[in-house]
């Protein structure tokens, strides 16, 4: 995977996307069941060390960075080329980033998982299907609108019935405020994230973006108390799972993917996430599995793949480059 990252990197200046649009909805169907790992590995990390989830997002983001600028440090001088000429999106998504990811932390501790979690995910897929139906003045399809309200009550079964009900809602009001903030926050990087991601290269925007979101992250990990990472522990290697594999590869492959995926259709597929999470409370922390999460990982999986028979490569009459050449492993 990383030979095949390192080569769409070097190639000639912010080619192609790499694999065509079937290899943009895999990256990014991966890309949603790694960030659905993100939840019980935090859950671990809470239970091994005395870290906040605050920390715990700054952590991940900034061990990202640091992976990425260095596995690209012989590309920086092409890349702080091209950067330069987009700063301003760099900074809007990398801000973004940073802050969706706080507002999410904190809807969960005022408003519950549930709510924190069925709004912010549900509502990123309504608000960029209605943003690209406004924007090309055509209403939405039938197809697209059977995706979106598939993924959405398919979440609200997965996460109504795998939380436990309990009283930790110390402020619902807030905690819904901040989750319609997280949701608008994703929805707007994503679109931000896809014009971008056509004229900088996975890896760089994902070192940009992560680097920038760390730094939005650090004042409010400072202020939230519990940074303190331990030594060579279980935690501290899977924070660094967080940044590594969770963050740094999932990310490349989001925004690998949305070179020839419409946001709309990416968020759609990115609800894997909440189906990993659910699968693999069940596996790791043995978790009972009830009849509405199984309808609603149906739901999920028919939204996908409606979702993935619906997608459009984009961009169809631009000129044809060069395509890289692309190594496995």
């Amino acid at each position: 995977m990383s030979q095949s990252f390192m080569s769409s990197e070097t190639s000639a200046h912010a080619g192609p996307p790499v694999g065509g649009a079937r290899s943009g909805l895999i990256a990014i169907v991966v890309a949603g069941i790694l960030w659905g790992t993100t939840g019980v590995v935090v859950q671990l990390i809470r239970q091994s060390a005395d870290l906040s989830p605050v920390g715990i997002g700054f952590y991940r983001l900034a061990i990202a960075a640091l992976a990425l600028l260095l596995f690209i440090v012989r590309q920086l001088r092409p890349a702080v080329f091209v950067l330069r000429t987009r700063w301003w999106q760099l900074l809007l998504v990398g801000a973004g980033l940073g802050a969706y990811q706080a507002l999410y932390f904190i809807a969960v501790a005022w408003g519950g998982v549930a709510i924190a979690t069925v709004v912010s995910l549900g509502l990123a897929p309504v608000l960029i299907t209605g943003w690209e139906a406004a924007r090309s003045h055509r209403r939405p399809s039938r197809a697209a609108l059977c995706s979106i309200s598939g993924a959405v009550i398919g979440l609200t079964l997965i996460t109504g019935f795998t939380v436990s009900p309990t009283g930790a809602a110390p402020r619902p009001l807030l905690g819904l405020l901040a989750a319609l903030g997280s949701g608008l926050g994703y929805a707007a990087t994503t679109v931000l994230s896809r014009d971008i991601s056509r004229h900088v290269r996975p890896l760089t925007l994902t070192a940009a973006s992560t680097a920038i979101g760390a730094l939005t992250l650090l004042p409010f990990a400072w202020l939230s108390g519990g940074l303190v990472l331990p030594g060579m522990s279980a935690a501290t290697w899977m924070v660094a799972y967080l940044g590594i594999v969770a963050t740094a590869v999932a990310y490349a492959l989001f925004y690998m993917g949305l070179r020839t995926t419409t946001g709309s259709v990416a968020v759609v597929l990115t609800l894997l996430e909440p189906l990993t999470a659910a699968i693999f409370a069940v596996v790791v922390l043995g978790e009972e599995v009830s009849l509405p999460v199984v309808l609603g990982g149906g739901l999920l999986l028919g939204a996908v793949v409606i979702a993935s028979h619906s997608a459009r490569t984009p961009g169809q009459g631009r000129r044809p480059e060069r395509r890289p050449a692309t190594i496995s492993g």
